[in-house]
């Protein structure tokens, strides 16, 4: 959607920015009679800050699966708001962003096991620990159990960033990123296709190629959309 991201209040005549804010009501009054002041800008990302640590305590007195329902909703809310256009700036594929939505794959794939292993336990864990704080565990940590997870994942990451630049190459067009997106998408669709069934080297891969195709459009980065498409090509 398109916003003017600055409020005036109509009551008390304070100005605020509802980007900081994702908020429509006065901060400093609460009314909820405001203007919006200044230009339209695209806006997609309106989610709070994620907190997982209510969840975190809670497996830590019990188990994964005391947290699991709870900490599930709390990740399907955030996910749901977050977008990856911020005021009419594009935003990359933050790691938070990934581990929030791998987190939540990982916790059904240990639920739908009757006796996980160790590995595969702690490596769930480890995600509640870090997701919040934008940490993911590297690729060459990642258990066997959960190679599909973050697949499965990191494809629905990239499907969700890839609507948000086409919608923000509307605005700022550009055919060669344009054509490059549309590679990636032909990606990210065989990724889903295989229900996350890709090798933890291409999912990353596909994530690396996504942030260098921001860095192109969002800096002006010849290289980096270079980097994108040999990235992608070595894909195919």
């Amino acid at each position: 959607m398109e916003i003017r991201g600055r409020r005036r209040c109509k009551s008390c005549g304070q100005e605020w920015s509802y980007y900081d804010t994702g908020e429509v009501a006065c901060p400093a009054c609460g009314s909820m009679q405001s203007v919006g002041v200044g230009g339209r800008a695209r806006h997609t990302d309106s989610a709070d800050p994620l907190d997982l640590s209510e969840h975190r305590n809670a497996a830590e007195a019990g188990s994964v699966a005391d947290a699991a329902e709870a900490l599930k909703t709390d990740l399907r809310t955030y996910l749901r708001a977050r977008g990856f256009i911020d005021g009419g700036e594009l935003r990359d594929v933050d790691d938070t962003y990934l581990a929030a939505r791998e987190l939540l794959h990982a916790v059904d794939v240990l639920a739908r096991r009757r006796d996980p292993d160790e590995e595969t336990r702690l490596y769930v864990l480890s995600l509640l620990r870090g997701a919040d704080r934008g940490e993911r565990p590297a690729p060459d940590e990642v258990p066997p159990a959960m190679t599909e997870a973050r697949g499965l994942a990191y494809a629905e990451s990239l499907a969700a960033f890839r609507r948000d630049l086409s919608t923000w190459l509307d605005d700022h067009p550009d055919p060669e990123a344009r054509t490059t997106l549309s590679t990636l998408g032909e990606h990210v669709k065989r990724v889903e296709a295989l229900q996350g069934d890709v090798s933890v080297r291409q999912s990353e891969s596909l994530v690396r190629a996504a942030r260098e195709l921001t860095a192109y459009v969002r800096d002006d980065d010849e290289s980096a959309l270079a980097a994108a498409r040999d990235r992608l090509s070595r894909l195919a």
